[in-house]
């Protein structure tokens, strides 16, 4: 995938080009869910469910100093799933990212029944900026993994050295996005909600 002795770059087009391949998944998928949820709403319903069960539900407690540490700590499990996910030839990696794709154009769907455009914006927005990027460069991470794991096949990689590259890049962007994602939604997205609400 490169050449092993070289310095990593984060600019490098391969980045950027699993960059572009997340954000475009991540995008469909979100229209999947989104569409799928106006044709069906019963399937919204259910993600929203699960959504409720295995992340509001835990996450959701009246201590914003907790709330930020668990919001954090389920963000960065779910990055790392994201980034370690190459390791299954990104096979994880995809899925992840596709699911986390369609339970939010769900759930974003069922929300604008009831609520405006705005009030939507105030509830995803202010962490949205930082929880989602970091997403999406923790799954272009896993599929770099992924593309390492094949090139090392022919002999044209090191994984384990390209592994400590990316873990660079995700120790050093990834989780500085997640801890202040999760700052601004314990904190701040409670506070723009109740001005839009």
């Amino acid at each position: 995938m490169s050449d092993p002795g070289a310095p990593y770059n984060p600019g490098h087009s391969p980045l950027w080009n699993a960059i572009i391949l997340t954000i475009l998944l991540f995008f469909v998928a979100m229209c999947v869910g989104w569409i799928g949820t106006v044709h069906n709403p019963a399937i919204g319903d259910d993600l929203i469910k699960i959504f409720q069960k295995e992340v509001a539900g835990q996450i959701t407690v009246s201590d914003p100093a907790d709330m930020c540490a668990k919001l954090f700590a389920n963000n960065l499990e779910a990055c790392i799933l994201l980034f370690l996910g190459g390791a299954s030839f990104g096979i994880l990696t995809l899925f992840i990212m596709s699911l986390n794709g369609i339970v939010i154009g769900a759930v974003t769907e069922i929300i604008s029944h009831g609520h405006s455009a705005i009030f939507i914006a105030a509830a995803l927005l202010p962490h949205g900026i930082f929880e989602i990027p970091a997403f999406i460069l923790a799954g272009a991470l896993g599929i770099l993994m992924a593309q390492s794991l094949i090139a090392e096949w022919y002999g044209a990689a090191d994984t384990a050295a390209d592994a400590g590259r990316f873990a660079r890049i995700f120790f050093l962007y990834v989780l500085p996005l997640i801890a202040v994602a999760a700052v601004v939604e314990a904190f701040i997205t409670p506070a723009v909600i109740q001005l839009v609400a």
